[in-house]
């Protein structure tokens, strides 16, 4: 099914591009997929932004920007995100002569797992791998055979009562200077897109104090309260 509607996908966007005016696209976002909690969101199958994503600084056109993640409750959580760009489509090479590299694997945080692979349409298993929450850390699309190219990120954590995580994923044209991330290239264009992801967990239960704070804090008010009365008795003497 994922390939039929793929396969349709492109016929009409083919379609489309011969019936509109001539102009060049750099980079657009073919389809995007959530993972949420094994919640699957999926663009092309006319699937809504799921609850909990705030997308305010995402562009779904060009695909960059950033979307956030809001995800509370004790225990185990999954969250991540698919994205199948084309860069240059236009371009004598399609969308079949890009490639994909991590960069500062050495790193990657905790908890976050990642994958660069042809999005399954052909060859790749990266489609059956994020919506099964466990991506492989493999580069399926590398400089030397270069193809269609999709990435994902997704992140594996624990929550504590009273907890929420806040994640972020952001896809720029611009490099980052340092850290762990995503990269795709199409070598006959001169432009490039880099993909990072964040995490932030806050809130949490109050700490309740040990038996023996209590204890001397206890013990400090009485002391406090005896030295008031010495004060007041011995004012009015």
């Amino acid at each position: 099914m994922r390939k039929v509607l793929a396969i349709v996908a492109l016929v009409a966007g083919s379609l489309w591009v011969g019936a509109a005016p001539a102009y060049a696209v750099d980079v657009v976002l073919f389809e995007w997929i959530f993972n949420i909690d094994g919640t699957i969101s999926d663009s092309l199958l006319g699937d809504p932004v799921p609850p909990g994503v705030s997308d305010a600084g995402f562009n779904y056109s060009t695909g960059l920007g950033t979307l956030t993640v809001s995800v509370s409750g004790a225990g185990s959580h999954v969250v991540g995100l698919f994205l199948d760009h084309e860069i240059d489509e236009t371009d004598p090479g399609g969308f079949t002569n890009e490639y994909g590299e991590a960069v500062n694997v050495g790193s990657k945080p905790a908890g976050l797992s990642w994958e660069i692979d042809e999005p399954e349409y052909v060859f790749g298993d990266i489609y059956t791998n994020f919506t099964a929450g466990t991506l492989d850390d493999s580069n399926g699309v590398p400089s030397s055979s270069p193809d269609d190219v999709s990435m994902a990120l997704l992140w594996n954590f624990l929550l504590a009562a009273g907890e929420t995580a806040t994640l972020t994923f952001t896809v720029t044209d611009v490099a980052p200077l340092s850290g762990f991330y995503l990269s795709q290239t199409d070598p006959d264009s001169p432009y490039a897109i880099y993909m990072t992801g964040g995490l932030g967990i806050t809130g949490g239960p109050v700490g309740v104090p040990e038996p023996t704070s209590l204890i001397i804090l206890a013990a400090g008010l009485a002391g406090l309260a005896a030295a008031s009365l010495r004060s007041r008795s011995s004012r009015r003497r």
